[in-house]
């Protein structure tokens, strides 16, 4: 009685995304098998797997398939999405198990026909024969075929959102929902107030790197908090020591040369070594001593 009531359950059609996001799951998940395997012979000769690597990826996958597909009408990204296959073959709108023969022939084609594709290369880039030649170019030529094949079935289905695949299309097996899905109700006021603040929150991270915050920063106080407590040659050397008179910048290690002017030591240091009749860039005043500048000074700008 609850098979039966199971089977009369309605059908609910997937929508194009859910159906796109499980075979990117499917993906995903066949790639972290795949590399949780590998990693187990880390330890042996490299290349161990490359001679059969076609079987055991095919091995591995026909468990995936006993478990999923076989078991439960659906695959891993399928389950996690509330989805499982329906027989599309069935003439009915009431849900319908695959029948053993979809299942087995989804194994064939799906798992079947990755591995011929792979094993085929191996058996055919070595030969020379000209009967081995003949079937190298037909196996591509078919290969060739079920893409487009492939493709042109993808744009049917971005269209009428129905068989993903073309194993899909082929096996006549759909994507339906395991159980209804409620609609979202989402007012555009909460959707434009997070988009824009995403939007902002984008710009924000493309536009902070390039702001030099230290710099800005000290400006800033300077401006806000002027240099109080000294005498008039003080305050002038102070109102230049803002910033090193050769390369702009926050001066470091500052030193003067006699004038009002700050300078960085090693600024000073090497366009002296440089030129011996060395002059300020801002008043043309000779060197006539290197001194660092006054501690309270330095401490006061530091302060500000």
């Amino acid at each position: 009685m609850a098979s039966s009531t199971g089977k009369e359950r309605s059908v609910n059609p997937v929508l194009r995304i859910s159906q796109l996001d499980a075979l990117e799951l499917n993906k995903a998940l066949e790639q972290l098998v795949w590399s949780q395997f590998t990693s187990c012979f880390h330890g042996f000769k490299p290349g161990v797997l490359a001679h059969f690597e076609p079987e055991v990826k095919a091995f591995l996958w026909l468990i995936l398939w006993r478990f999923t597909i076989y078991s439960k009408n659906a695959t891993v990204g399928q389950a996690i999405l509330n989805i499982q296959y329906k027989n599309n073959l069935s003439q009915t709108e009431k849900y319908q198990p695959l029948s053993k023969h979809q299942k087995l022939w989804y194994l064939i084609l799906t798992v079947g026909g990755r591995w011929l594709e792979e094993r085929c290369y191996d058996l055919f880039s070595n030969r020379q024969l000209q009967s081995f030649c003949k079937i190298k170019r037909y196996i591509n030529f078919g290969s060739g075929l079920l893409k487009l094949c492939g493709l042109l079935n993808f744009l049917i289905f971005l269209q009428k959102g129905t068989f993903a695949t073309l194993t899909e299309r082929i096996l006549g097996i759909r994507s339906v929902f395991c159980k209804p899905q409620s609609v979202r109700q989402v007012g555009f006021e909460y959707m434009n107030r997070e988009l824009l603040w995403h939007g902002f929150a984008e710009f924000l991270i493309y536009l902070l790197p390039l702001i030099n915050v230290q710099k800005l920063k000290l400006k800033i106080s300077s401006w806000c908090s002027p240099i109080t407590g000294l005498s008039n040659s003080e305050n002038t050397l102070a109102a230049h020591g803002k910033e090193c008179s050769l390369c702009g910048e926050w001066p470091t290690m500052p030193h003067t040369i006699g004038c009002s002017h700050i300078f960085c030591y090693y600024c000073i240091k090497s366009n002296y070594l440089f030129d011996m009749y060395f002059t300020c860039p801002k008043c043309g005043s000779e060197v006539h001593s290197l001194q660092p500048l006054r501690y309270k000074i330095e401490m006061t700008e530091l302060h500000a």
